[in-house]
């Protein structure tokens, strides 16, 4: 897939407040500070596209990007930041939850985990939730760079294991990249299959 246009749309605080649905919406989510921002810089080729900040939790709001004037992106809050009721919904966003849940257009989202680190139990229950709650996602691994090849593999493989195990239908995985735009056309790719196939 060739990116020929990205352009913000709009932001919205809630799931009444998002814009009438019509295109395609692929969402991106993962934990504060995993490189969400410099990802979707990444897949748009938009250096300044979305804003990337050293502070946790600096998206507050659902935004929504114009791609190609064929789908939209969607870069939701991090989890981990917005703290509400453990038992129900794994520390995220009450507004995140309900995107996920009832939004008609959203095909697809990508849950970012850092590739540096083992499995985090704020991603395990995250990854649980989503299984549970029937929303299609894929993981998509940041931060390649940061490491060898070798100790990346050891994380996602550590992360299958102790994650992925109970999962039904285990999630396609990305390993990515900002330094040497690994996997950038893979998850593209990836989107573009799940637009022809609607």
């Amino acid at each position: 897939m060739n990116i020929n246009t990205a352009n913000f749309a709009t932001s919205a605080p809630d799931l009444k407040s998002c814009p009438t649905a019509v295109l395609p919406e692929f969402a991106f989510i993962g934990r504060s500070n995993v490189g969400k921002s410099t990802l979707i810089n990444l897949l748009t080729g938009r250096k300044g596209l979305a804003k990337v900040s050293g502070t946790p939790g600096k998206t507050q709001l659902i935004n929504f990007f114009d791609i190609n004037r064929q789908w939209q992106l969607v870069d939701l809050p991090g989890y981990g930041f917005a703290k509400v009721s453990k038992q129900q919904r794994a520390e995220f966003n009450v507004a995140v939850a309900d995107y996920l849940e009832a939004r008609e257009t959203l095909v697809h989202t990508y849950v970012l985990i850092d590739s540096r680190l083992p499995p985090q139990k704020i991603d395990q229950r995250f990854v649980t939730w989503m299984a549970e709650a029937g929303v299609p996602f894929s993981l998509v691994f940041t931060k390649a760079d940061k490491q060898s090849s070798g100790k990346t593999q050891s994380n996602v493989a550590k992360f299958r294991r102790e994650v992925l195990a109970g999962v039904t239908t285990p999630p396609e995985i990305f390993v990515t990249s900002s330094v040497s735009k690994e996997g950038r056309q893979h998850v593209l790719g990836h989107i573009e299959k799940l637009i022809k196939a609607k």
